[in-house]
């Protein structure tokens, strides 16, 4: 199978659909794979490297024309427009917050496979979690800086110092993102406070940190207590496919402490916190009713080699398949993989994303 990778577009999007090591692998087999020029240059993955790899290096143009397309983030409208009926898009996709998206990803007629809808025999979400553990480290890293009074934060450190209070930090959502979150909050030595809804994962967080980081059902009294006391709030939390919930809302925006952070992982789908509007990483923060804001939709593209290589890691076996088989094989095989497919033949494929986008999008079997 032909195999195209187009260089990402987003603004300050570094990471690369394949790397050269994966492109070496599927051209051992016999698939032909189209990449363009420069797509990884940035990140220390040259056209040479490429071309040493077996791939032949392209302009965008050609990139889209393969069977199968590997990006990582979604297709802008221009892409989307590109792409066409009997084509294999593999990427990130986050539709349920992307209306315009989805409707430009039906009406071009191509199979969109999302990587955050994948899962495996367990119910767990392998090609999402790589990217959760990178971002729910980052977290903690911006949020440490936001705080910072010249970034129009409160002033204060996470860890405080002998005689002085650390910083207090609320974790709404103990999965991949927010459990990675807690551990770098932890040992900046900050007061850690971890909120999920499922009480077999606040056992298994309770056992893990071992009283290092505090664990509380996710209740409304509770989410509104320790947010007001917060210096900084991340927001992890996942429904697969589908919107995130709005756990914090202006009224309770408003009872926040002064200069306090809020940063939204969630942000792809929608947000956790009814002020998040997407950022870049040209503009990352902005400032509502004295919360500092940090909303960046594409985060781990700030450590955009280790991310690829993280990502590349999971989905070599995924586009392999794919490649192998196609892709009514590959997901007929595995019905995890399955779940990944989001749109196709101009319909909206996976129940999660057509019921947050609206009645006019019900699901097609």
């Amino acid at each position: 199978m032909r195999i195209g990778v187009p260089k990402e577009t987003k603004v300050h999007e570094y990471r690369v659909g394949l790397t050269p090591a994966n492109v070496r692998e599927l051209t051992a087999t016999g698939h032909e794979v189209w990449v363009e020029t420069e797509a990884g240059s940035s990140i220390g993955f040259d056209n040479e490297q490429y071309i040493g790899a077996g791939a032949k290096i392209v302009d965008k143009a050609a990139a889209f024309t393969p069977e199968l397309i590997i990006k990582v983030k979604e297709p802008s409208l221009e892409e989307c427009a590109r792409l066409s009926a009997g084509q294999v898009l593999f990427t990130y996709l986050h539709l349920a917050a992307d209306q315009p998206q989805a409707n430009a990803l039906m009406q071009s007629g191509v199979t969109a496979i999302a990587y955050e809808t994948v899962e495996d025999a367990a119910g767990r979400l392998p090609l999402l979690s790589p990217m959760s553990e990178v971002a729910g480290r980052m977290s903690i890293q911006v949020g440490a800086y936001a705080l910072q009074k010249a970034s129009g934060g409160r002033g204060t450190l996470l860890g405080g110092v002998p005689g002085v209070a650390p910083g207090k930090v609320v974790i709404l959502g103990g999965g991949m993102a927010g459990t990675n979150a807690a551990y770098m909050a932890v040992g900046m030595h900050a007061d850690v406070t971890i909120i999920d809804k499922s009480v077999d994962r606040l056992r298994a967080l309770s056992s893990e940190f071992a009283g290092r980081a505090k664990v509380l059902m996710a209740s409304k009294e509770n989410i509104t207590e320790t947010v007001r006391a917060a210096d900084l709030v991340v927001g992890a939390v996942l429904v697969p496919g589908a919107s995130a919930p709005k756990l914090v809302d202006r009224k309770l925006l408003g009872e926040m402490l002064p200069g306090a952070v809020l940063v939204d992982i969630s942000i792809d789908q929608g947000g956790t916190f009814a002020s998040s509007r997407p950022t870049s990483h040209d503009a990352p923060t902005y400032i509502e009713q004295g919360i500092v804001h940090y909303c960046v939709t594409n985060m781990p593209s700030a450590v955009a080699r280790t991310s690829t290589q993280a990502l590349n890691n999971v989905t070599l076996p995924y586009v392999a398949a794919i490649a192998d088989k196609g892709w009514q094989a590959a997901l007929a095989e595995d019905t995890g993989f399955a779940k990944g497919l989001n749109v196709s033949t101009g319909r909206i494929r996976h129940a999660a994303v057509a019921k947050s986008l609206g009645s006019s999008y019900l699901l097609v079997a």
